[in-house]
């Protein structure tokens, strides 16, 4: 008796110890929040290089596979058909970023020359609109005076602090910016380089990971997180060669529909479209806005024209060209995937936009998962398959032509 009481006693004065010390650990982490976030930030930035090469690698990975399938069968030489493999992955993608690079970069230059060359006509002519408007409703022209009288104490501001500070602010900014694209393109160079590795020995890194798993924990747990991250593995390749597809056939509808509308920039509307669309629901309008005020500036018509083609070209992409790529393999509803959107761009900006969809399909799948289980050990099966036949009853069969 005596011993299980002492042993009742040392469980409970371990198990408090265990809290005391987690609780305590949690305070140093929240407590050091900041000194964590600069060394993680610190160590990604040196860490970036293999951060594009393992992205790059990974959206490459499908193809490379069915490449050296092919070349297996075709040449019968494993090595020399990886090695092709490899090469060809890499020259695509080589050449995908020079096209877009070549249609955008003229693009935005001639843009900016019309900006700058249409500018002054078309201020003038807002200029002359406005003070008709001023003619007709005193009430608006009390707005306009006030608004004009700010903007003059701001020049007069401007110009009584002299332009030097404007100066050194622009310059100090400009360098700043040149610096960081010089360093995204090192890191995207060595990162092209690092993803020839990760093809090269992606079947081997992914046999000592599961390796390495099935050594640290028990082999039903292993199994269990084996599968999850396999059809996590499924769940983006899916998501991101259906949506790059989809893009790619949004953007080409848009330069079509852009070029019969004959707007100018097509080729960098398109672009534009084709790239955010990447970013589900969101997307397209967040490409549709500044391509429609720089449409506004030139001709109002055009911008309402644009944004006419855009709505439409939406609802085709969500109800037909989308569902056609994707089908139901997200398997979310439209309020998870606004939830997921909304969540992961709040906590990580353009990037948690684009991965959010597919990460917290994963997320929702584990959490799934867990409750069926839990439910099942309690014997409360039924009500799996009550919600089951309610919510997520089976499509009905197509019948059969007779013949």
């Amino acid at each position: 008796m005596k011993n299980e009481e002492n042993r009742k006693y040392i469980k409970a004065g371990l198990t408090a110890i265990a809290v005391i010390a987690a609780a305590l650990i949690l305070f140093m982490i929240l407590y050091q929040m900041d000194n964590i976030k600069k060394n993680v930030s610190g160590v990604l930035s040196i860490l970036m290089p293999f951060v594009y090469g393992a992205g790059i690698a990974y959206i490459l990975s499908p193809l490379c596979g069915k490449l050296e399938t092919f070349f297996g069968n075709t040449l019968g030489k494993k090595k020399l058909g990886n090695a092709l493999s490899i090469l060809i992955s890499i020259l695509v993608f080589l050449a995908v970023v020079v096209a877009i690079v070549l249609i955008i970069v003229p693009q935005v230059i001639q843009s900016i020359i019309t900006l700058m060359n249409t500018l002054p006509g078309q201020l003038r002519a807002w200029s002359r609109r406005i003070e008709s408007l001023t003619e007709m409703d005193p009430d608006f022209r009390r707005l306009w005076e006030s608004i004009s009288a700010q903007v003059v104490t701001k020049i007069e501001e401007f110009r009584d602090g002299g332009i030097m500070p404007v100066v050194q602010a622009v310059l100090s900014g400009t360098a700043t910016y040149v610096s960081l694209l010089l360093k995204v393109l090192k890191d995207l160079i060595l990162g092209i380089v690092i993803a020839v590795y990760f093809l090269a020995t992606r079947k081997q890194f992914a046999t000592q990971s599961r390796l390495v798993l099935y050594s640290l924990l028990p082999e039903k747990w292993a199994g269990l997180i084996e599968q999850e991250i396999q059809y996590g593995d499924r769940m983006f390749n899916g998501f991101f060669i259906g949506k790059l597809l989809d893009s790619t056939i949004v953007g080409i509808i848009c330069f079509i529909g852009c070029s019969i509308m004959k707007l100018p920039s097509a080729a960098l509307i398109a672009v534009i479209i084709g790239v955010t669309n990447i970013i589900p629901f969101f997307g397209p309008f967040i490409g549709a806005v500044p391509c429609a005020l720089l449409l506004l500036i030139s001709n109002p018509i055009h911008a309402l024209m644009f944004v006419i083609f855009i709505v439409i070209l939406q609802q085709v992409d969500g109800d037909i060209i989308g569902p056609r790529i994707l089908g139901n393999s997200i398997g979310l509803s439209g309020f998870w995937i606004t939830f997921a959107i909304v969540l992961f761009g709040g906590l990580w900006g353009l990037f948690g936009m684009i991965i959010g969809v597919p990460l917290f399909a994963v997320i929702y799948d584990v959490l799934r998962k867990l409750c069926y289980h839990f439910l099942k050990k309690k014997g409360l099966g039924a009500m799996i398959e009550a919600y089951n036949a309610r919510f997520h009853a089976p499509l009905p069969e197509k019948p059969q032509n007779k013949k």
